[in-house]
C-alpha cells in the first residue's frame, strides 16, 4: 500500500473511528449514571464531545504510528477510560456487567446505522465512492470494535463482564489480571490468537447477524 492508499484510507476511517470511540465511552458513563455513579457525568464523560473522550497517546498517535508502518495492516487504539465508581452502583456486581456492556452494545448499534445509511446511498442512487466506503468503513469499525472490546480479559469489556458473572472467589481473581491485561491482549494479538480464534470467528458471526437485522429494510428499499 502506497502513501496515496494510506492517506485515502485514513481519510475514509477516520469519521466511523471517532464516532465509534466518542460513542463507545459515553455508553459505559450513560450507563453508570443510570445505574447509580455520577462520576463519569459529573466530570463531562457523557458526552457527544469527541475532544472530552480522547487520549492523545491511544486515540491519535499509537493508532497512526501502527497504520503506516504496518501499510494498514494492524490498527489498534484507545480513548481515556470513563470513570465507574462501583460502589455507588445501585447492585454492584450486576450492574457492572450493564455499564460494561453498553460500550460494546453502542458499537453494534453504530454498525447497524453505519448499514441503514448504506443502503440508503443505495436507494438513493448516491454513486459518489466515497460515501459508500466511509459506511462500510463504519459497519467493519464498530464490528470490530464491538467483538474486540468482548475478550473476556480486563481491563477490556469482556473482562469486567466476566468478573460481574463469576462467583466472588473467581471475580476478585480475576480481576486481579487487570494490571497486566493489556499486556497480556496485545501479546494474544501479535500472535494471532485473539485473531484466529476471537475476532474472526465473532465478526463473521456479526455480520451474518447485522445482515440478518438489515433484511428487512433491504426488502423495503
Amino acid at each position: 500500500m502506497n502513501m496515496d492508499q494510506l492517506i485515502q484510507a485514513f481519510t475514509v476511517y477516520a469519521l466511523p473511528v471517532l464516532f465509534a470511540i466518542t460513542l463507545h465511552e459515553a455508553a459505559h458513563g450513560w450507563m453508570a449514571r443510570k445505574l447509580g455513579d455520577n462520576s463519569a457525568y459529573m466530570m463531562g464523560r457523557v458526552s457527544l464531545n469527541p475532544a472530552r473522550h480522547i487520549d492523545p497517546i491511544g486515540t491519535i498517535v499509537v493508532p497512526l504510528v501502527l497504520y503506516f508502518a504496518t501499510g494498514g495492516a494492524f490498527l489498534f487504539g484507545y480513548a481515556k477510560p470513563v470513570p465507574v465508581n462501583f460502589s455507588a452502583l445501585r447492585n454492584p456486581k450486576r450492574d457492572m456487567v450493564w455499564v460494561a456492556l453498553a460500550g460494546p452494545g453502542s458499537n453494534f448499534i453504530q454498525a447497524f446505522l453505519w448499514g441503514v445509511v448504506l443502503l440508503l446511498l443505495r436507494a438513493l442512487g448516491i454513486s459518489e465512492i466515497y460515501f459508500h466506503d466511509v459506511a462500510r468503513a463504519g459497519m467493519l469499525v464498530n464490528i470490530v470494535m464491538f467483538v474486540f472490546n468482548l475478550f473476556p480479559i480486563p481491563p477490556l469489556d469482556g473482562g469486567r463482564v466476566l468478573v460481574g458473572l463469576l462467583p466472588i472467589r473467581q471475580a476478585i481473581a480475576l480481576s486481579r489480571v487487570e494490571p497486566y491485561g493489556f499486556f497480556i491482549v496485545m501479546l494474544l494479538v501479535m500472535t494471532g490468537v485473539i485473531t484466529n480464534l476471537w475476532l474472526i470467528p465473532l465478526i463473521n458471526i456479526s455480520q451474518i447477524l447485522l445482515g440478518l437485522l438489515l433484511s428487512p429494510l433491504r426488502l423495503i428499499l
